[in-house]
């Protein structure tokens, strides 16, 4: 009889335990917490979900070390978990640990490759760094999981300073029906900047021997559009063309975001205050507010960081 009531009263504080776990994670974590499974025996389960819960819980306040080292022992309980390891990436992006967020991450991709919620963390992983060549990659991977997420390539396009690739894009989703309104503004304003396809430029030597003869702001354009791949190459001729052209923004704006890249967020910062006095169309105002955004972040302001990414948000939405 005592043997029974041991085991029911035991039975109803896990019962309880769970349910906790299981509204709490409900209410207060994201859809991008995933499930844990339960292989293993009771006691260690019963372990593996206490640290799990402390993780999710040291993650929710800020306390992201802390949530590491519960994730630590979670990972000694069970090895390899695609949920553990996706909370290491998310804790590790918190704390600007880029390599080790985009290594976990990318386990936990490897066993559940179609995980939209994984993904778009890497998507976030990526642009941390700048990297927008490789965001937009899985990007469009998760567009064929997931065709409304179609806005957020468009938005990488342009942190990329892919303007004619943006603008095809959205026509291309105007041609399927498939245009927000927030695309359809975004649209407006990269095609009354003229961005479209007549203006890809093919870099051949004669372009930069051209300038040199001629120091006109239409072949510097050229030469900033077609070599976006090459930061030495931009900073080079964006800082002539601030010398030579200091009222055109086109060229503050290719090099501070150039700078940022390089990590020379102060020098990035005076770049683009000294520039945005001269702009005059929306969407450039955004591009610049985007950049000084990630120039305070690279600088640890992140008070003024949030502020001028509203003012992006405030444009481009």
């Amino acid at each position: 009889m005592q043997n029974r009531k041991e085991t029911a009263l035991k039975f109803l504080k896990w019962s309880l335990f769970s349910l906790l776990f299981f509204l709490i994670s409900q209410k207060s974590y994201t859809q991008d917490s995933l499930s844990v499974a339960t292989d293993f025996t009771e006691e260690k389960e019963l372990k593996f979900q206490q640290f799990f819960f402390n993780a999710l819980s040291q993650k929710s306040i800020g306390n992201y070390q802390k949530a590491i080292e519960n994730l630590e022992s979670c990972n000694q309980i069970l090895p390899n978990n695609k949920s553990v390891f996706f909370e290491f990436s998310k804790n590790y992006l918190y704390l600007n640990n880029t390599l080790l967020a985009k290594e976990y991450i990318s386990r936990a991709i490897i066993q559940d490759s179609k995980n939209i919620w994984m993904q778009k963390h890497l998507v976030k992983v990526f642009e941390k760094e700048n990297n927008f060549f490789e965001a937009i990659k899985i990007q469009q991977k998760i567009i064929v999981l997931n065709p409304k997420e179609n806005k957020n390539l468009v938005l990488l396009y342009l942190k990329n300073r892919d303007y004619i690739k943006a603008l095809s894009f959205i026509k291309t989703l105007e041609e399927d029906n498939l245009l927000s309104l927030d695309l359809k503004k975004i649209k407006e304003r990269l095609e009354k900047n003229n961005y479209s396809e007549t203006q890809k430029v093919k870099v051949s030597k004669d372009i930069y021997k051209r300038f040199e003869t001629e120091k006109t702001y239409t072949v510097l354009k050229q030469i900033l559009l077609a070599t976006k791949d090459k930061p030495r190459l931009l900073l080079k001729y964006s800082k002539e063309g601030i010398a030579l052209f200091p009222a055109q923004p086109f060229v503050y704006l290719i090099n501070g975001s150039t700078l940022n890249v390089n990590r020379d967020f102060k020098k990035a910062l005076e770049i683009l205050q000294n520039g945005i006095d001269f702009v005059i169309e929306d969407a450039m105002e955004a591009l610049f507010y985007k950049e000084m955004a990630l120039a305070y972040k690279g600088l640890n302001n992140k008070v003024e960081e949030r502020r001028y990414m509203e003012k992006y948000k405030k444009l481009v939405n």
